[in-house]
């Protein structure tokens, strides 16, 4: 793993150190902004383009400390530095608390169109613009809040499929357009447009155990997306969902593989995206 974690307290939480960022880097960051920044005019959710806004990141790495003044207004969440990758527990109880853990390091100038691991630009351009809704913030937060069940009752692949499905790579129905909302998405330009225009992708509504069933792959686009109608769906699906009896029925069967559509399914086809093509 990349990342330094010499410095890492007990919670894996380091200093930002901002002062350690090269103007490179900083050049380097306002280069992958502005190129995706672009795309989100066009492809992000309404409530994605309005967390960048309030932030103003564009200039320069941001300083955690000045976006915890405004996260912290706006729905009580707090960023923490981290070296990357944290043990589930541990990155469990951060979300359960509402602090979201962003990686302090940023990709390399070959990196600019693939990273195989979150840096600070995936973590903060992609996660942080939505934890100002406090909407979605509070699902975040229950999401945290399931981990313990999940890791208890050995079934965290299914859980982790339901953030991989929402949290990094979610659409939303937005004006009869279909709009991102999912950081992995939105931190890859490739991702932004095929995720909202290609046809041939497999779009399907939203259904939360049917996530927690469905594979994924990490090496290249994803062959399925699930649609929300609304961030209130989002939050009301995992609020009063009863998680034991799905890892009961499913945790020791094989997943369902990305891209398959099972016998009498329906895609999700009520939207067109900004591209001009029918979608589903």
């Amino acid at each position: 793993m990349r990342g330094d974690y010499t410095r890492a307290d007990a919670d894996y939480i380091v200093p930002q150190d901002r002062a350690s960022y090269t103007p490179a880097m900083h050049d380097r960051w306002r280069r992958l902004h502005a190129r995706q920044r672009a795309l989100a005019e066009r492809d992000a959710a309404s409530a994605v383009l309005a967390g960048l806004d309030r932030l103003d990141c564009a200039a320069a790495i941001p300083d955690f400390r000045a976006a915890n003044r405004i996260i912290g207004d706006a729905t009580g969440w707090q960023l923490v530095a981290v070296p990357g990758f944290i043990p589930d527990e541990t990155f469990f109880a951060h979300l359960a608390a509402r602090r979201f853990p962003v990686t302090r390091w940023l990709r390399e100038e070959h990196e600019l169109d693939y990273l195989v691991e979150p840096d600070v630009f995936h973590d903060f351009f992609g996660h942080v613009p939505m934890l100002l809704d406090p909407r979605f913030a509070d699902f975040l937060q229950a999401y945290g809040r399931a981990g313990e069940r999940a890791m208890a009752m050995d079934a965290l692949p299914m859980l982790a499929r339901l953030y991989w499905y929402t949290v990094e790579f979610g659409l939303i129905a937005e004006g009869g357009k279909l709009k991102a909302y999912g950081a992995g998405i939105l931190s890859s330009a490739g991702e932004t447009v095929f995720s909202t225009a290609d046809p041939q992708v497999l779009r399907l509504p939203f259904d939360p155990a049917r996530i927690m069933r469905t594979d994924y792959g990490i090496d290249a686009f994803q062959r399925c997306y699930f649609v929300i109608e609304s961030m209130e769906q989002l939050v009301d699906g995992l609020v009063s969902l009863d998680f034991g009896p799905i890892y009961e029925a499913w945790r020791h069967e094989p997943p369902i593989p990305a891209g398959a559509l099972l016998p009498g399914e329906a895609l999700w086809a009520n939207a067109i995206s900004d591209h001009g093509r029918n979608d589903g």
